[in-house]
């Protein structure tokens, strides 16, 4: 694509947004900051939230710059997962960790998303479901927090991350489980935590998980109809 006065950051950042997508944007991002200061013990959890929700977000218009934040979510999530027992959430932000600067290089080199046949798709949906089973049973001998919740974590993430980093559309219909999954799981952590049921982790880390969360799942329901357009293919190379 050919390149604008403005240059490559300016693109990345800035351009192509639509007015919905803006406003959408900013609340989300202001919710992460409400949910610090109804619960302020976790400056760490407000900034998983807000790299969190950034990342997704130009992941989701297709740009590159999405790893970067992702990189920093992952970072800070990593602690937030580590505090909590949530091995699985753990397991997979090391992956993410890793993975982001791959994807970095793979979107570099291809910007067009691509659909799986409908019989593939069945197949990468059944072997994420018995991969889940799995990922349950062997979190459940760690002694995990809520391994049945954090098992999605542990192995749906880790195809979800896959085809997104090889941009097949089909990664945000996984997205969207894990998202409802860990609104569940943070949610009944945070109640736990609040009622003194269990000592694990903070109040504000769980609540702002359960925020990044709310906030990825309606990210990823809009995704699909991005990706589904199109319109993703022609965000990826802004300022290349």
């Amino acid at each position: 694509m050919q390149e604008t006065p403005h240059g490559w950051w300016y693109n990345q950042l800035f351009t192509n947004w639509k007015k919905f997508e803006v406003t959408y944007i900013s609340i989300l991002l202001a919710l992460q900051v409400i949910v610090y200061l109804i619960a302020p013990d976790s400056w760490i959890g407000m900034a998983s939230g807000i790299f969190g929700t950034l990342c997704l977000v130009y992941g989701m218009k297709g740009r590159k710059i999405s790893f970067i934040f992702g990189f920093l979510q992952c970072l800070a999530m990593t602690y937030v997962a580590w505090i909590s027992h949530a091995y699985g959430s753990f397991a997979m932000d090391i992956f993410y960790v890793i993975s982001q600067p791959i994807g970095w290089f793979m979107w570099g080199h291809d910007e067009a998303t691509k659909r799986f046949s409908k019989q593939t798709r069945s197949l990468i949906f059944a072997g994420a479901f018995v991969a889940w089973g799995l990922g349950w049973w062997i979190l459940a001998l760690v002694h995990g927090q809520l391994p049945y919740f954090d098992s999605i974590n542990f192995v749906v993430s880790f195809i979800a991350q896959i085809l997104y980093i090889l941009k097949f559309q089909e990664n945000w219909s996984l997205w969207i489980v894990v998202n409802l999954a860990n609104i569940i799981y943070w949610g009944i952590l945070a109640v736990q935590i609040a009622t003194g049921a269990t000592a694990i982790g903070t109040f504000g880390a769980a609540l702002s998980q359960v925020a990044l969360q709310a906030a990825l799942l309606f990210n990823s329901l809009y995704a699909t109809k991005v990706w589904a357009s199109g319109e993703a293919d022609h965000e990826g190379g802004a300022g290349k």
